[in-house]
């Protein structure tokens, strides 16, 4: 049986568009075929049609009025994924937006309306979601084997000055919105989704040229709830790894190509109990408590057939998972709702920062 061939409109050829979206589809070519691209820089189309044989053009409303598309990839800079969105949403379009997808919760409400009321399903691109290393870590943790699980560290740090347009509030720039919702994703899943978490968050601005933040240090936290401690920074010179875990039972530590984890099983461990006297050692002399714990140590590294790149990996699974709601009609896996507590989270974080965020 012939599979259906989806065929994409693409918004926008820059960093994401081009090197991200389009070198992804052209990979998929029984799944997608990218048919048409909407930019306004005349070399960007041209070089498009050079590199997937499509048509180009100058907007996206051009694009949609000429083109017979299954899919639109919303690429254009932050602050226009909303109203592009809406509007596409509105005329019944299927899109794919990359993130942040809004500004606000408000925002995503009026995108998830418009989804329901014409059919048309949203998508977001929050491929982080099957980065393998969090997919390994998420089994760890559901295994049991660390107890329960006490505290998750997000560390996404580096040091770096940044002047481009995503340094700026008015193009929906600072690390929150553009790196933070990879990490929100993860850490919200960890987190779990029956439960609003408790948030306190602390934002500077470090070595950005801009007027939104480049360091964000944000705490989540609720009652039967692991605490998150989310870090991400522009002026750290010497950064940790990406993810620290500590639970009752043991911890896992390591980045996106390597983890190591240990552990104790509770019935092999020495048996203890409370003792209220002071401790003395054999000889007599104060103590402190010591023991040996039968610690079992075990590992993950990043391996994938056929020589793809981690980012390569994520970025095809969630197009295949989109895929399948597209011709089969599944359920989406990564959905708005869940993308729009991202958005009540970061909207909290700026509020707590008005020396940034002043309203």
């Amino acid at each position: 049986m012939t599979k259906k061939i989806v065929k994409v409109g693409i918004i926008g050829q820059g960093r994401s568009g081009r090197d991200i979206h389009g070198k992804l589809l052209v990979q998929l070519p029984e799944h997608y075929q990218i048919t048409a691209v909407a930019d306004s820089i005349p070399e960007r189309q041209e070089l498009a049609k050079s590199e997937y044989g499509c048509q180009a053009y100058a907007s996206w409303e051009e694009m949609v009025a000429h083109e017979e598309l299954d899919l639109i990839v919303n690429a254009s800079p932050s602050h226009q994924h909303f109203p592009i969105t809406l509007e596409l949403l509105n005329r019944g379009l299927h899109v794919l937006c990359e993130k942040p997808l809004a500004k606000t919760t408000e925002e995503v409400d009026q995108l998830i309306e418009a989804s329901e009321r014409t059919g048309a399903i949203l998508a977001v691109f929050q491929q982080s979601r099957y980065q393998p290393a969090f997919v390994q870590l998420r089994k760890v943790i559901e295994s049991g084997v660390l107890g329960r699980i006490v505290q998750i560290d997000f560390s996404y740090n580096g040091f770096a000055r940044r002047w481009d347009w995503q340094t700026l509030q008015s193009n929906n720039g600072g690390s929150l919105m553009n790196t933070g919702p990879h990490p929100l994703d993860q850490a919200l899943q960890l987190f779990g989704a029956d439960a609003q978490p408790e948030v306190m968050c602390i934002m500077d601005r470090t070595n950005t040229f801009g007027d939104a933040e480049d360091y964000v240090k944000l705490l989540m936290h609720g009652k039967g709830r692991p605490t998150i401690d989310m870090e991400i920074s522009s002026s750290s010179a010497f950064p940790h790894e990406l993810f620290n875990i500590q639970g009752t039972n043991g911890g896992l530590h390591g980045n996106g190509d390597k983890l190591e984890w240990k552990y104790f099983k509770s019935e092999e461990a020495p048996e203890q109990k409370l003792i209220r006297e002071p401790l003395f050692s054999a000889d007599g002399k104060p103590a402190y408590c010591s023991e040996k714990l039968p610690w079992q140590t075990e590992s993950w590294e990043l391996a994938i057939p056929g020589g793809k790149s981690a980012f390569e990996h994520m970025t095809e699974k969630l197009y295949l998972m989109l895929y399948d709601t597209l011709t089969e009609g599944k359920e989406l896996e990564i959905t708005p709702q869940q993308v729009r507590r991202q958005l009540w989270v970061i909207e909290e974080c700026q509020r707590q920062n008005p020396h940034i965020y002043a309203k």
